[in-house]
């Protein structure tokens, strides 16, 4: 990074070329006024009290501008280079000992659904892929990322997650308001304007809760739907990380379809434990877990597509009766 060139700028010059500079600038109360002046004389020209004022010298001024800048190099080049095109779960076995013997690759804008009876094993096939299994988890399973073994540090990266999970119990406890929750959000992956992604984050999100809130309401004050509606929109717009396990979205209280097209759209590798029909039929195809082990890979068929037209009109009608029952309408006719 050529930090003298940056100097070299004038503000105007700057404001375009670097925004993100000039705001780390700004958030240390330093402002460029002379738009035609270069940003290192306007530094020059600041006064030992206003330093002291800031409470940072020049010097150390400086020196966080350039861990700023590596370490935003860092964040970037990381990003780039983290590319999922698949993910192959191989078999391990049930909790008999039994072999699975069976391979299953998931690729990017995909969805599949995980179907079992309630304590199958649907949360442990989940657990598997978030934490890469190499044969080491209670079931034996191998991960690879794009056909290969993967880097044993991806594992354990709290930099570079692999998967973003969006739990059954979502809420938040955070003493901040939805706009500055996404802000904050935003300024970590280095986003340079974040009001229009907060702006569309938020849109996106009301588009998928039941019940819509706004940028200055508090996180504290969100529904269960709404806190997931907002995670989801977060996720698809904020995330890197390349795959998204859902566990139980069904309760949640959101428009489900709209959640999962959003996801496909951002090329995420969406994986589902359901017990909801309209969610498993949603997908190409879905994994049933019987006794903690894949017991086989069902593809969603012609007639199974026909079927899910006549659910999705019926989870229509039904969202519109809840809708009324919230407005304190009656409901006299179904």
């Amino acid at each position: 990074m050529n930090y003298t060139a940056i100097f070299q700028k004038d503000s105007a010059t700057l404001e375009r070329d670097m925004p993100h500079v000039v705001q780390f600038f700004a958030n240390y109360g330093v402002h460029f006024t002379e738009l035609h002046l270069p940003v290192g004389k306007q530094l020059d020209n600041l006064s030992t009290d206003f330093f002291e004022d800031i409470g940072i010298g020049k010097t150390q001024l400086i020196q966080s501008l350039e861990a700023f800048l590596e370490n935003r190099e860092s964040i970037e080049n990381r990003d780039n280079a983290f590319n999922v095109d698949s993910i192959t779960i191989q078999g391990g076995h049930d909790k008999s000992g039994n072999a699975e013997n069976k391979e299953l690759t998931l690729r990017a804008g995909s969805i599949t659904s995980i179907v079992g009876p309630t304590g199958s094993g649907k949360s442990r096939l989940l657990a598997d892929i978030e934490w890469l299994a190499q044969g080491d988890t209670p079931t034996g399973r191998t991960i690879l990322i794009n056909n290969e073994t993967p880097d044993p540090e991806l594992r354990f990266s709290l930099e570079r997650k692999l998967v973003a999970q969006l739990s059954q119990n979502m809420n938040f406890v955070m003493d901040a308001t939805v706009s500055e929750f996404i802000t904050m959000h935003a300024e970590s992956r280095m986003v340079n304007n974040t009001a229009p992604i907060a702006e569309e984050i938020i849109r996106q999100a009301n588009l998928l809760a039941g019940e819509s809130f706004k940028p200055e309401t508090p996180l504290t004050a969100l529904s269960g739907g709404q806190s997931r509606a907002l995670m989801i929109a977060d996720t698809a717009f904020l995330s890197t990380s390349p795959v998204v396990l859902i566990d139980e979205i069904e309760n949640a209280g959101i428009d489900r379809k709209k959640a999962l097209q959003l996801l496909v759209k951002k090329e995420k590798i969406i994986l589902i434990a359901t017990h909801d029909p309209i969610l498993a039929l949603m997908a190409e195809q879905r994994v049933v877990i019987k006794n903690g082990g894949i017991q086989k890979l069902i593809i969603t068929s012609v007639k199974e597509k026909e079927n899910l037209k006549e659910l999705e009109e019926l989870d229509t009608r039904l969202m519109l009766l809840r809708h009324k029952l919230r407005q304190g309408e009656n409901i006299e006719k179904i």
